[in-house]
């Protein structure tokens, strides 16, 4: 067991139910397998680690917050943009950054503590088209770099979080800036 701050990093794919009802399940099936390469590829990209996939869901950990959000909002535009005509898919995102215990359990490497919990709520509260960032991450360097950069757009909001009732947590939505 050692303890570590890494950014925590949760993503889900909107609206999966339905695109299986759509266009059938291996179709789907393949869309989302197709996802979880473009998620690999850019959560590599930026120096982070895929630490399980659950469903069509990720989890995954970076050392920089900054690299997390780049990662993310580069994901969500290919998968947004497909370049093969392909029904487009919205990516939802929520991360944390902190203290986590990391554990070795059959053989892989799973991380916990509030910092974990904290960043799987707030996957729940992105549309899709945003990354939905906690205070920590907000206020780190390498992320004020980036938000700074006139490239983003950010509102900030509270929300309760299940299991943390006894606060409202300080929140930021943040997408890239559509430029035509």
């Amino acid at each position: 067991i050692s303890v570590g701050t890494l950014t925590v990093l949760f993503t889900d794919l909107r609206d999966s139910t339905r695109l299986y009802r759509q266009i059938g399940d291996a179709t789907a099936f393949g869309r989302v397998m197709n996802h979880f390469d473009v998620l690999k590829k850019f959560i590599a990209e930026r120096d982070g680690a895929i630490v399980k996939t659950i469903g069509d869901a990720v989890m995954a950990v970076f050392r920089s917050p900054g690299n997390a959000l780049l990662a993310m909002i580069d994901a969500q535009d290919a998968l947004a943009n497909p370049p093969d005509g392909a029904m487009p898919l919205q990516l939802k995102a929520g991360m944390n950054t902190g203290p986590c215990i990391a554990v070795t359990l059959n053989d892989r490497l799973d991380y916990f503590g509030s910092t974990v919990n904290l960043a799987a709520r707030l996957e729940g509260l992105s549309s899709g088209n945003d990354v939905i960032i906690s205070q920590a991450v907000f206020e780190d360097a390498s992320v004020d770099d980036l938000l700074s950069s006139g490239e983003y757009s950010t509102s900030q909001f509270e929300a309760k979080l299940k299991g943390f009732d006894e606060e409202q947590a300080e929140l930021w939505r943040v997408s890239r800036i559509k430029t035509n």
